[in-house]
């Protein structure tokens, strides 16, 4: 009402209201939407008024301002999420899933999220939960009520039970390379030596001339990057200066920053100039990549072939280009993400995205390897059960049913603000 200022506003549940807010001075400030929402019918399922304005910055700003200044306060980052989780509204991994929408940056992005914000990761793990508890239950009887062991077709039984809830976790847990490439994407350093054509290359792939490309060895000075999208995952790639001995403080400074580059990329696209003979600085550079994940592209095939590269290339992955035809520039897109797995937005599965719910899943996993170990072995029923509890608490935290209050702030700190 202080906002709107009509003391004798009352709004109806679940309806639009024309209202007009205006400064202290009583100046128009912007006509806005109010609705009204009652608990637990909210998002976070509290009484909860929402006011939707015109998108301009500054009224925003200044709407928040007249707020503040009639004792509102700024939500913390995810608040009304964190409220919402908190209210059983929704699972953490549900919560999770706002964030990773927000943050989209694919079409396969965004499936993903939603998919987890519909609830598919906590019904992924309902029966593998479901199958652990009674696991558990029928080891805490047997060590209540039965003195002798097990029956062996019980224990049989148990045992098949457990492998098959360790397979369900591990095939979750194996879709975490290409989950966590199509949420964070992917870094990819173009480097080589000067003139083999990396900038040329880099333009083919971005779709545009990006870079500044001339028949000069040592045009590119300064690192480039630009985010394209190759078969659902977001790739920032980065064109580089040549590597040589420097000709100047500048090349020098270029160098360097090529080296920084590569050493912060997830995988590096090595170029070499297959017309000419092969130098010792392609021989020096491809030696180093050979430590790292790496592709290596042999640029201008459209030429006849000079580059003595024999054994040179073996138990490396090898592209012929040219970036003047853009022959074998499809190649070269599908072994850029080849190592990470390809997501196909429309028949993709459900995927891990998230490093806690992998780190979970895995320490899940081992607990219960653990535990099926010590079955295989015959051990007392208070030992295999101390995996199984253990697994099942890791379980419970990636949905929130288990998660501590110090690791749901710092997950939430990750969000927007508000939001």
């Amino acid at each position: 009402r202080g906002l709107i200022q009509d003391p004798l506003f009352v709004p109806e549940l679940r309806k639009l209201f024309l209202k007009q807010i205006r400064r202290e001075s009583g100046e128009l400030l912007d006509s806005v939407l109010v609705s009204y929402f009652e608990a637990p019918h909210s998002f976070t399922g509290e009484d909860m008024v929402e006011i939707s304005c015109h998108g301009s910055p500054l009224i925003l700003r200044r709407l928040l301002d007249l707020g503040q200044n009639l004792g509102a306060r700024l939500a913390e980052p995810g608040e009304f999420t964190l409220r919402a989780c908190k209210n059983g509204k929704m699972n953490l991994t549900q919560a999770e899933a706002v964030r990773d929408l927000i943050n989209a940056q694919t079409d396969a992005a965004a499936v993903q999220a939603l998919r987890q914000l519909n609830g598919e990761l906590s019904g992924a793990l309902q029966p593998a939960q479901h199958k652990l508890i009674q696991i558990i239950v029928r080891l805490e009887s047997a060590l209540e009520f039965v003195e002798d062991d097990l029956p062996p077709i019980e224990a049989s039984q148990i045992k098949r039970d457990l492998v098959e809830v360790i397979e369900i976790i591990s095939r979750l847990a194996a879709t975490f390379a290409s989950g966590r490439a199509l949420r964070d994407g992917i870094k990819v350093t173009i480097v080589g030596a000067p003139n083999v054509g990396k900038s040329s290359v880099f333009n083919r792939l971005v779709g545009r001339d990006r870079a500044i490309v001339t028949d000069i060895a040592g045009t590119t000075r300064d690192t480039i990057s630009e985010l394209i999208v190759l078969s659902g995952i977001p790739v920032s790639l980065t064109d580089t200066a040549g590597i040589r001995s420097a000709a100047g403080e500048i090349e020098e400074l270029g160098v360097e920053r090529t080296h920084r580059a590569a050493a912060d990329s997830d995988l590096l696209l090595v170029m070499t100039d297959g017309s000419k003979e092969t130098t010792a600085e392609d021989l020096a550079i491809i030696a180093e990549a050979k430590e790292t994940k790496h592709i290596i592209a042999v640029n201008k095939c459209d030429l006849p072939f000079r580059a003595n590269l024999d054994g040179v290339l073996a138990l490396s992955k090898v592209v012929h280009v040219s970036a003047v035809t853009g022959e074998g520039l499809d190649q070269l897109s599908a072994a850029i993400i080849e190592p990470f797995g390809t997501v196909d937005s429309e028949t993709a599965g459900l995927l891990i995205t998230d490093s806690r719910h992998y780190d979970l899943l895995r320490r899940a996993q081992s607990s219960l390897e653990n535990s099926d170990e010590l079955l295989d072995q015959s051990a007392s029923e208070e030992l295999v059960l101390v995996g199984l509890h253990s697994a099942l608490r890791f379980l419970g935290e990636i949905t929130g049913e288990t998660t501590a209050d110090d690791i749901l702030a710092e997950i939430f700190s990750s969000f927007c603000i508000g939001k």
